[in-house]
């Protein structure tokens, strides 16, 4: 690492950086105790185990293990390597970080994301001359006038013009000296078929730049003004940008969101825009693919209530259905919903009146009923419940197949009171005992039972006994136990190699505190091992002198009896074969362990 960023910097920037607001732009996060805890970025699940340390600075979930320090979140969230991860928090709090002592390669592979960003900002700033003071750009701002939007939302949007013509991009970038096979890897230009040159992907489009929550741009949209097809295009997937872990506007709805608790996701561009233009700022659009659990997982880490807004056509509702799935297995607590009124719902899905998309709804009739509507959507069951019944209807085969497609997300629901009311619902819809639907459904949910009841904790199944994790979250948590671990030589008897090295790493890291393990954590280049400080640093217990003397005293002597039968087990062996070399050596290796246990004898 200090051959990339010189150790000094990497120092000035963990003392800058404070873990709980790094995370907390991604986590929602609430102060328990000492520590915050959220729910995991990294996995799904709906009660909180992911726990932040503003006094030891790391995170660790108890549900999937992840853990670290700020370095560590940044690269397993952003998919950074760690002088990425540093670069983007020195830019953060204005460290400057000199580039001297890397080598070629080594500026080459970090600085092309850099790179890629600049030409992304740079691109946008062209698109945005195009439409605002090229004579070209004229039809494109009369096309975004007459859609209804503002010179305000216009310019907080950034939105951009990219004209006629198949090199307009190309001559931009070389004529700023920009090497276009860099610009290819942005996604803003292709190769041509024949390999001899290049030409523009964007072309007599509106540009829509997508800027993440750091403001970086990492990617464009690209709508037609008429008829023409594709209507959207969108950038490729780059190094800089994953239509799965992107959403447009986030970077202006987060803070809104998390105000309000509530965001609404839309599918298109111009839906999102009208949305903000009528002061409904906690809004996100998806970008040319159907929701992901990437998106979903992100969002409510924001906040607790999501609703999903489609369109009253036929392919709005089979986008609903698309994504209900999603929700299943990534966001919805079935504690809370539409059952339950005097609680907001997790997730609802709001289809609009016929005929209308968010952007005419809101149109003709403004921001008050868009917000009524949004109230009264159903939740994810009862939305269910509807369309099922659309589908099938309610003759005897129709029950039979409501039921059919009701079972399986019944069964998911892992509250008993709320499966209950659910059934019951259910039943008065479509006119069927409830003892005859939860028949139906309590197979799927006892197999539920059993796989959740299956499930262990992190901390349980790292390898290693009981004590030797006692023994290095001593060594973590009671820095001034450390001269005694050296005394007695107490790494020697730890069996689990994992546990070994972070000993081994402890000892050498020299004077570790409670307040300096997100540094150690910076050595170790090893994520199972992170993962593995980052648990046993966050386990809260009470350490004192004597009971950690106890706990060395109790764990080098059963590491010495077992060590001393493994040697008596090669002495038989070498005995049955004959062996006197080996013999003789084990024999006096015996004689100097128990000469050394004598002198390290504890009370």
């Amino acid at each position: 690492m200090a051959i990339f960023i010189p150790e000094d910097k990497i120092l000035d920037i963990k003392n800058a950086a404070d873990i709980v607001d790094v995370i907390s732009e991604v986590v929602h996060l609430k102060k328990t105790g000492r520590n915050f805890v959220g729910l995991c970025p990294f996995h799904s699940e709906k009660t909180p185990s992911f726990t932040v340390s503003p006094e030891k600075q790391i995170f660790y979930c108890f549900g999937c293990g992840a853990g670290g320090n700020v370095f560590s979140f940044l690269m397993k969230n952003d998919g950074l390597a760690f002088p990425e991860a540093a670069r983007s928090l020195a830019r953060r709090y204005s460290i400057d970080i000199p580039r001297k002592h890397l080598t070629p390669e080594q500026k080459k592979r970090i600085g092309e994301r850099e790179s890629l960003l600049k030409i992304n900002r740079q691109a946008m700033d062209y698109f945005r001359q195009m439409l605002h003071r090229s004579p070209t750009g004229q039809p494109a701002m009369a096309y975004l006038t007459k859609r209804g939007l503002s010179a305000e939302i216009i310019d907080r949007f950034n939105l951009g013009y990219a004209p006629k013509g198949w090199n307009n991009i190309i001559n931009f970038f070389s004529k700023n000296g920009v090497p276009l096979a860099r610009v290819e890897r942005s996604g803003l230009i292709l190769p041509k078929k024949d390999s001899h040159g290049y030409y523009d992907r964007f072309r007599d489009r509106i540009a829509f730049p997508i800027i993440d929550v750091n403001q970086a741009v990492i990617g464009f949209g690209g709508r037609v003004m008429d008829d023409s097809l594709p209507k959207y295009l969108n950038s490729p997937e780059t190094p800089v940008y994953s239509k799965s872990r992107s959403l447009y506007g986030l970077h202006l709805a987060k803070d809104k969101s998390h105000a309000t608790d509530t965001v609404y996701i839309v599918e298109g561009y111009l839906d999102l825009l009208t949305l903000h233009q009528h002061g409904i700022e906690n809004a996100v659009a998806t970008l040319g693919t159907a929701l992901t659990a990437d998106h979903v997982r992100m969002l409510s880490r924001y906040v607790p209530r999501l609703i999903l807004v489609y369109d009253s056509d036929e392919a709005g509702i089979r986008s609903a259905r698309r994504c209900i799935d999603i929700f299943w297995k990534e966001h919805v607590d079935f504690r809370r919903g539409d059952v339950f009124r005097e609680e907001k719902a997790d997730t609802q899905i709001l289809v609009l009146p016929d005929g209308h998309d968010p952007d005419s709804f809101l149109r003709d009739k403004g921001a008050e009923c868009f917000q009524k509507a949004a109230t009264h959507a159903p939740g994810i069951v009862s939305f269910l419940i509807e369309q099922s019944i659309a589908k099938h209807g309610l003759s005897t085969e129709g029950k039979i197949r409501v039921v059919a497609d009701l079972k399986n997300p019944l069964a998911a629901i892992n509250d008993n009171v709320a499966r209950s009311l659910y059934v019951k619902k259910l039943a008065e819809r479509i006119g069927i005992e409830e003892n005859i639907i939860l028949q139906e459904i309590r197979t799927g949910a006892a197999r539920k039972e059993k796989k959740d009841t299956g499930k262990h904790k992190v901390l349980e199944e790292i390898k290693g006994s009981r004590l030797e994790r006692q023994i290095i979250a001593m060594m973590l948590q009671f820095p001034v136990i450390l001269p005694e671990i050296r005394k007695y030589d107490v790494i020697a008897y730890i069996e689990n190699p994992n546990l070994k090295s972070i000993g081994t790493a402890i000892l050498d890291h020299q004077g570790t505190s409670v307040t300096q393990i997100a540094e150690l954590l910076s050595g170790i280049g090893n994520p199972e091992q992170e993962q593995l400080i980052s648990a046993l640093a966050m386990i809260e217990e009470s350490w004192e002198k004597d009971g950690c003397m106890k706990l060395i005293a109790q764990f080098v002597k059963n590491g010495q009896r077992r060590r001393d039968r493994q040697i008596l087990d090669q002495i038989k062996v070498a005995e049955q074969k004959n062996d006197q070399e080996t013999l003789a050596k084990l024999l006096k290796h015996k004689q100097k362990l128990a000469m050394r246990s004598q002198k390290q004898h504890l009370a």
